[in-house]
């Protein structure tokens, strides 16, 4: 039986790049691409219907609140699907490389897949250095605290919607991707690290391109490594 997966795009200020991300993903793999229009103030919601997306607006701004966005929606259909996948709206990943990621889930050989840059092939610039000591990083946190190896806090994964709902995503900015890992691994899910591309992503980053941004974001992702080590919610 065909599974049933549905995308889910955080999208800020992304009118440039955002139709070529929707035009990448392979439509005979998905039912739903939802864009989650995260206080845009320039096209973006508009071009991502013109190319065919669910269009869900967040007023609310943050990386984690798009996305929670997307997955209330997804909560209020009749019919659930079995994958969920989450891709930036930047166009600096590949979303033809979908079937990478979504094939063990349907083969059930894993909860959670997680892009990794670190085992693909990145353009020169894609990754600024602190993005790069950053995933480092936190990584080798989450190993010594967890002892799970991840080698990405990649954008670009894929997660079974039984899985998502069970670990109860709660970040509503800068700490989404690990605390999506972090609480995988609390609670037992079979991960898997896949190859991935990246590319020098359309337009100016909102997060590494800003020391601000980069500052906050660092804070957020050890924060939230702290936060769920000293909470011991691991299930046994």
């Amino acid at each position: 039986m065909k599974s049933i997966i549905d995308v889910i795009i955080p999208a800020y200020n992304e009118e440039s790049a955002i139709a070529k991300v929707i035009d990448d993903i392979p439509k005979d793999l998905v039912r739903d691409i939802i864009v989650c229009n995260n206080a845009s103030t320039d096209a973006t919601a508009q071009r991502a219907r013109q190319a065919g997306a669910t269009v869900v607006d967040e007023p609310r701004p943050g990386y984690g609140q798009a996305c929670l966005k997307g997955m209330d929606l997804i909560a209020n259909k009749a019919v659930k699907p079995d994958i969920v996948v989450f891709v930036d709206g930047d166009y600096s990943d590949y979303p033809q490389e979908m079937p990478l990621l979504v094939t063990p889930l349907q083969d059930d050989q894993a909860d959670l897949v997680i892009g990794s840059r670190a085992l693909g092939k990145s353009e020169t610039g894609a990754m600024m250095p602190q993005q790069i000591f950053g995933n480092w990083l936190a990584t080798r946190l989450i190993k010594l605290f967890y002892g799970h190896t991840y080698t990405d806090l990649g954008p670009f994964r894929a997660i079974k919607y039984d899985a998502l709902t069970l670990i109860d995503m709660q970040d509503t900015n800068y700490g989404w991707t690990v605390e999506m890992q972090v609480k995988a691994v609390q609670h037992d899910l079979r991960i898997k690290d896949v190859p991935v591309n990246y590319k020098v992503r359309i337009g100016t980053s909102k997060v590494s391109g800003t020391i601000k941004g980069t500052l906050m974001a660092g804070y957020k992702i050890l924060w939230t490594i702290a936060k769920y080590t000293l909470t011991n919610t691991k299930h046994k």
